[in-house]
């Protein structure tokens, strides 16, 4: 079981199932919604239990909706409201989590601020790995 919430504690959530390794997502959407780039993973959505409320933004009217609570703004949730698993920013999940980055996508969209230097896979738009988030 995974559990996380937001910073303030009003939205609290509960995964009963695996969670995908991280991925982080450097499209300008996400770097606009978290002030940097994102770190994500994603679970079944049945497999997601929340308590408190969640306001939603729909980035993408009718394909993608962008979770956060009301209170203290933590951004939560990444949903394509097609798909059967909901992206949970990484941030918000209580430790340990025992989770690894695993690469880095859409990359030609990146910040000129930063450089990325793990080593890791950088892909220019999105890849092949389970869990990463789709740019609409």
């Amino acid at each position: 079981m995974t559990t996380g919430g937001c910073l303030c504690g009003a939205v609290r959530y509960r995964v009963d199932g695996p969670i995908d390794p991280v991925v982080a997502c450097h499209c300008t959407q996400c770097r606009r919604w978290t002030g940097h780039h994102a770190a994500a993973t994603s679970a079944r959505r049945e497999d997601v239990a929340v308590t408190g409320t969640v306001a939603w933004y729909e980035s993408t009217p009718g394909v993608i909706r962008r979770g956060f609570c009301p209170v203290c703004g933590s951004s939560l949730f990444w949903d394509r409201l097609s798909s059967a698993r909901l992206d949970i920013w990484s941030g918000t999940i209580d430790g340990p989590t025992g989770l690894r980055l695993v690469g880095h996508i859409y990359v030609a969209d990146k910040g000129d601020y930063y450089a990325i230097a793990d080593g890791l896979t950088q892909v220019a738009a999105r890849d092949p790995w389970p869990g990463a988030p789709e740019k609409a």
